[in-house]
This record gives C-alpha cells, sequence and structure tokens, in this order.
C-alpha cells in the first residue's frame, strides 16, 4: 500500500502555517438534484412560485445560521414573505393568488431548504392560519384579516396543542364559555404555538361550555386579538431546533371576546383536523427541502475536502454514502410529485398525506445524519447548514402529527381495526 507523500515546508505557501491550508468550503449552493426529473416538466406558475422562493432564500441565507445561533426571530423577514406571495399555500379563495398543490410544496421545499424556521413561518402563517381564516371565517373576519395575513403584514397563529395534550388533542381543554351578553370567555393554555407572542392574532381552539345549547361541548374555533387583556404569549426558550422562530406557551385568562369572535365555519374538532390533514402534505415537502440540502451540502463537501492526499469524493465508501443518500432522495421526490397530482387531481386522502410525511420525516432523518458524518468534525459548524438542518428535521418529524399517530392512522386504514387507546 502505498503511503501519502509527507508534506514538506515548500507545499505550504507563503504566510500561512503548516497544517492550517484549507480554507472555508462552499457547500450551501442548490444544486437542483433531480436524478429522475421528477421536476423537469414543470414551467408556467409552478417554476415562478419555486422561483420566488428561491429569491427570498437568496436574500436571507447570510442571515440564517446567525439568527439561529442567537435564537432570534425577525418579524421583517414574515412581511418580505409576503410581498413575495409564498403564504397563500394552495388555499383557494376570492382574493388569494391561485396556487396549485404542486406550486405549494415547491415553495414549502425550496424555504426549507434554505432555512428550516422559515419552513415553519410559512406553515404556521399560511398552511395554518390562514387556512384556517379561509375556510371557517366570517366574511367580516375575512374581509379584515385575510389580506393583511396573506401580506405578512399581520401575523397569524394556530392554538390547538395544549401543553397537557398534544398527540391527543381532540381531548383539549381550553374552553369558551358564552356571557350573558352573548360574547365568549376563553380560559385555557396553548403550547408550541409559533406567532403566538410575536403580535398579530391567534386562532384559538376550544370546547364551548354552554349546557343546552346545539354546540355545548363542541371544539370551535376563535379569533383572538394577541392584545387583549388576559392573553399571555411567552417565547419557549432552550430549543435546540427551530431556534429562529418563536414558539410560545400562551395562557388565557377570563379573555372576554365578542360573539362575532368565533369562526362560523367551525363547528366541530374535526374541522381542525382538515386544516391538519391539509398541512401535513407541507411536511413531507419541508423534509424534502432539508434532505436536499443536506445531500447536496456532503456531495459539494465530498468535491473539495482532500483527506490522504485526494478528495473524498474519490473514495469507494464515500460514494456508496452519496449513492445511498440519493436514492432516498429521489424516493422523497417521487412521493412528493405524486401527492401534489393526487391533491390537484381531488383524489388525495388523508392517510395518504401521513404515509408521505411519515416516509419523507424518517428518511430526512437518515440522510442528515449521513451528510452529517460525512462531513466529519466540520458537520457540527451552523456555517456547512447540515447540522441547523438536522436539528431541525426533528421537529418537523414531531408537528403535524407524530411518527407514532401517523402510524396509527395508516395502521387503522389498512387493517380497518383502531389501536388508538
Amino acid at each position: 500500500m502505498t503511503s501519502a507523500p509527507t508534506p514538506t515546508a515548500t507545499d505550504t505557501p507563503a504566510g500561512i502555517l503548516p497544517g492550517d491550508r484549507a480554507g472555508a468550503y462552499r457547500v450551501t449552493d442548490p444544486l437542483d438534484t433531480d436524478y429522475y426529473g421528477v421536476f423537469a416538466d414543470i414551467g408556467g406558475a409552478e417554476r415562478d412560485a419555486w422561483s420566488r422562493a428561491r429569491v427570498l432564500i437568496s436574500e436571507y441565507g447570510d442571515r440564517s445560521a446567525a439568527q439561529w445561533d442567537a435564537g432570534d426571530y425577525d418579524i421583517s423577514i414574515v412581511r418580505r414573505m409576503g410581498e413575495l406571495d409564498l403564504f397563500v399555500d394552495g388555499i383557494e379563495h376570492e382574493g388569494l393568488t391561485a396556487l396549485s398543490p404542486l406550486a405549494a410544496g415547491l415553495i414549502n421545499m425550496e424555504i426549507s431548504r434554505g432555512d428550516g424556521s422559515l419552513g415553519t413561518v410559512l406553515a404556521v402563517q399560511g398552511g395554518l392560519a390562514l387556512r384556517t381564516l379561509a375556510l371557517f371565517g366570517s366574511d367580516a373576519q375575512k374581509a379584515q384579516y385575510l389580506q393583511p395575513i396573506a401580506r405578512g403584514e399581520v401575523l397569524g397563529s394556530f392554538a390547538l396543542t395544549e401543553p397537557d395534550h398534544g398527540s391527543d388533542s381532540v381531548s383539549l381543554e381550553t374552553r369558551a364559555t358564552r356571557a350573558a351578553d352573548g360574547g365568549w370567555i376563553i380560559d385555557g393554555a396553548k403550547k408550541w404555538i409559533g406567532n403566538g407572542a410575536s403580535g398579530g392574532v391567534t386562532f384559538v381552539w376550544a370546547r364551548v361550555e354552554s349546557p343546552g345549547a346545539d354546540d355545548h361541548g363542541k371544539v370551535r374555533c376563535f379569533l383572538v386579538p394577541q392584545e387583549a387583556e388576559g392573553y399571555h404569549g411567552e417565547p419557549i426558550t432552550g430549543k435546540a431546533s427551530l431556534r429562529g422562530i418563536h414558539q410560545a406557551h400562551i395562557t388565557l385568562r377570563g379573555v372576554t371576546l365578542p360573539a362575532n369572535a368565533v369562526l362560523p365555519g367551525s363547528h366541530s374538532f374535526k374541522d381542525a383536523s382538515t386544516v391538519l390533514y391539509a398541512t401535513r402534505s407541507g411536511v413531507a415537502w419541508s423534509a424534502l427541502g432539508h434532505a436536499t440540502a443536506c445531500y447536496e451540502a456532503a456531495l459539494q463537501y465530498s468535491q473539495q475536502r482532500e483527506q490522504f492526499g485526494k478528495r473524498l469524493a474519490a473514495f469507494q465508501m464515500v460514494q456508496e454514502r452519496l449513492t445511498q443518500m440519493l436514492s432516498e432522495l429521489t424516493a422523497m421526490q417521487l412521493y412528493c410529485r405524486h401527492l401534489a397530482d393526487l391533491e390537484a387531481s381531488g383524489g388525495l386522502r388523508p392517510t395518504q398525506a401521513s404515509l408521505a410525511k411519515y416516509h419523507n420525516t424518517r428518511t430526512a432523518r437518515r440522510i442528515a445524519a449521513t451528510a452529517r458524518d460525512l462531513l466529519g468534525g466540520n458537520g457540527i459548524l451552523l456555517e456547512y447548514g447540515v447540522m441547523q438542518h438536522m436539528a431541525d428535521i426533528e421537529a418537523i418529524h414531531t408537528y403535524e402529527g407524530t411518527e407514532s399517530i401517523q402510524a396509527l392512522l395508516l395502521g387503522r386504514d389498512i387493517t380497518g381495526v383502531s389501536a388508538f387507546a
């Protein structure tokens, strides 16, 4: 076996210390990896939507790691996302740009490729808050808030999860009591609420406590201005994932609302589930964006980093790992493309969205872990992106239904037997 040549003084450029020749590696450039040509036929409105998302990432990219590291949330970026018309998320409503499921997915993919916290901003502001208002709001509520939320001028949040009710959110305890004057009094707590402490409005899901009324015991949605007396949102600290967006622990103590604060189209927990089913597809696309960033970082790093006298890309083990990542990434792309086609045809079933989320977040975790390993010690540095994506994938793997919940939904669908406790 031939040994690598021993470095000599002449191998080291003047002014550079021995052993310190390596410079920074450029690994975050988009490569548009698409080995099967899954997106090769995309043009028109879909291509334009993808391009708008890339504009955002190109503008924001240099600030991403620094803000994630500091745990800062730059609210101004929400307005910029609105200016680029990125929040409409395939929502069909007069006054909102018509966006196909494929275009909405590509936006989600591209933004998550650049920054997972921004991907969550997209999911919260558009997929959850804007969709809830568009589906269930009154004409007056929509006239006041639909366009401002779509433009990012008003922050929107979706408050369903509670400290004691995550996966079993159907058992939520936040209550809405009818007041003597016909208004509402809200009491309860919510947790992990994106934008919940950032100013704006919160769509709070609560159980009606009104004996004798048709909706007694039902879960309905209420539009709550965050400046309302009794509403308090506190950003959750100590997060090791999605550090570039503030998620809040919310308390509502005797929050008094007018009668028209309820969204008239919301009548049961099934309506909340309708919103979650729609955003579940978005999580599959988001996972694809994260995985793409990790694979492309690993590929670019392997083409630049030298060890034992040659680039990493020349080692058999590295090529095998890159091939494995590419095969898994291609499967994720195929899942997402067919998911969009099913949704566009009106044939998408909720459990099909669950399968895509289940597959893609699990696969994204594997790709991220392989990429981090391939980058060696540099893999834990934020400047190379992989570690940030790896941490952020952990959040999307959990939200909009954990892996276990997706498995139980799918298991019930394919066996006809419910295993829920």
